[in-house]
């Protein structure tokens, strides 16, 4: 590797990387195992609070569905489905109807077209793409007497992975201003349940930024070890 059998310092960027993310994890997770118990006073499940959300979004066409798993809520675009877990979707409590919220933000998102969502969707193959071919283009650069060109084209993949988690962004915070929202003009949650809401999809968020922010450290540890750099 560049450095032989030396401290590599740029380690130091995956290592912060790595930290960030266990914190998001661990905080997203404390957050909602917090408000899971605590019970919404209009008694409510979460998938109740998701039809009542697209009913009064005019948005008809759009199930809601359960799904096995923790937190493996999501809204499929391609079905165009609300998928809410077990501990959200008969779930009466502020952090269940946080989240099923959430999922309706995206299907609103869907429904009004827009564009970072359609974007993101757009987006998904590239990445996809991008995160698998990177590395074997990277590792058959190096093993190839550095070929420079093979790692700077696995670098460019590797950044399609990360400009994927960026474009990710918006489309989250827009999801949870849009069900911060709805939760509360339609009465479903009371003032202090509100900022309680809030702080579950805010911790939920803080995961996605510490994955961008992750994601842009190891590109920039790759530009430091590998841009631009010959070797003999």
């Amino acid at each position: 590797m560049p450095y032989g059998y030396y401290f590599d310092p740029t380690y130091i960027l995956v290592l912060i990387g790595v930290v960030l993310s266990l914190i998001a994890s661990a905080n997203v997770k404390s957050t909602f195992a917090r408000f899971s118990k605590v019970r919404a006073n209009c008694g409510y499940t979460g998938a109740q609070v998701a039809e009542m959300i697209l009913r009064n979004k005019g948005i008809n066409d759009v199930p809601v569905r359960h799904v096995s798993g923790d937190l493996t809520d999501h809204y499929d675009p391609s079905k165009k489905v609300v998928n809410l877990s077990d501990s959200v979707y008969s779930s009466t409590s502020i952090a269940a109807i946080s989240v099923a919220a959430h999922e309706c933000g995206h299907a609103i998102q869907h429904n009004v077209g827009y564009v970072p969502l359609s974007l993101r969707s757009a987006f998904v193959p590239v990445a996809n793409f991008g995160s698998k071919i990177s590395w074997i283009l990277i590792i058959a650069g190096i093993i190839l007497s550095y070929n420079q060109t093979l790692i700077s084209i696995g670098i460019i993949c590797f950044s399609f992975a990360v400009l994927f988690q960026i474009i990710t962004l918006p489309v989250e915070f827009n999801a949870s201003a849009r069900a911060l929202d709805c939760i509360n003009d339609y009465g479903i949650v009371s003032t202090n349940e509100h900022r309680s809401a809030k702080k579950v999809l805010s911790a939920a968020a803080l995961t996605y930024v510490a994955a961008a922010a992750s994601g842009l450290l190891q590109l920039l540890r790759l530009i430091l070890l590998f841009g631009g750099r010959r070797r003999d």
